[in-house]
C-alpha cells in the first residue's frame, strides 16, 4: 500500500469513528428525556436555535402564560396523557398535540410538547403543567419567551 492510499484510508476511518461517536452521544441523550415525556430542561442565558435535535423558529417570541394542575391530577389531557403533578407539558388552544416548543424564562430553558388544550384565561397563550412550571422557575401568571419547532409535530390527535 502506498502512502497516498494509506492516508485516504485513515481519513475514511476517522470519519467512521466520528460518526460512531456522534451516534452514541445522540443515543445517550434519548433515555435522559424519556422519563419526562420528551421534555428537557436546561439553564442558560442564550437561546440556541437547535435543542434536542429540533430546529426552532427564530427569534423567540413573547406570550402570556399561566400554569395548571392541582385539582386536575389523574384526569386525561386532550392529547391522551394522564396529568400528574410531575407531568411536563404545555396546553395551547390551536397548536397540534405533540408540537415541540422551547420556552425561556429568567435564565431557564425547557423544551417540551403540547399535551393539552388551553389556557382558558384571557390574554394568555400557554398553560404550563406543574412540572413545566417548576423546571422554568415560573410562578403565577407572567410572560415567557418561546419558539416553536419548525417542521416537527409528533403524532397529532
Amino acid at each position: 500500500m502506498n502512502e497516498t492510499t494509506n492516508r485516504r484510508g485513515r481519513k475514511h476511518d476517522l470519519g467512521r469513528a466520528l460518526a460512531g461517536v456522534l451516534v452514541c452521544l445522540a443515543l445517550a441523550a434519548v433515555p435522559a428525556q424519556a422519563g419526562t415525556g420528551g421534555a428537557s430542561a436546561t439553564s442558560g442565558d442564550g437561546a440556541a436555535p437547535v435543542a434536542g435535535g429540533f430546529v426552532f423558529s427564530s427569534p423567540m417570541r413573547s406570550a402570556g402564560a399561566t400554569w395548571y394542575g392541582p385539582g386536575l391530577y389523574g384526569n386525561h389531557t386532550a392529547c391522551g396523557q394522564t396529568l400528574r403533578a410531575d407531568t411536563i407539558g404545555v396546553a395551547h388552544r390551536t397548536l397540534p398535540c405533540g408540537t415541540t416548543i422551547k420556552f425561556a424564562y429568567h435564565g431557564h430553558q425547557l423544551v417540551t410538547q403540547v399535551i393539552d388544550r388551553g389556557p382558558y384565561s384571557e390574554g394568555n397563550d400557554f398553560d404550563l403543567t406543574n412540572g413545566a412550571r417548576r423546571a422554568l422557575g415560573f410562578e403565577g401568571v407572567d410572560r415567557v419567551r418561546y419558539a416553536v419547532a419548525i417542521g416537527h409535530q409528533a403524532g397529532s390527535r
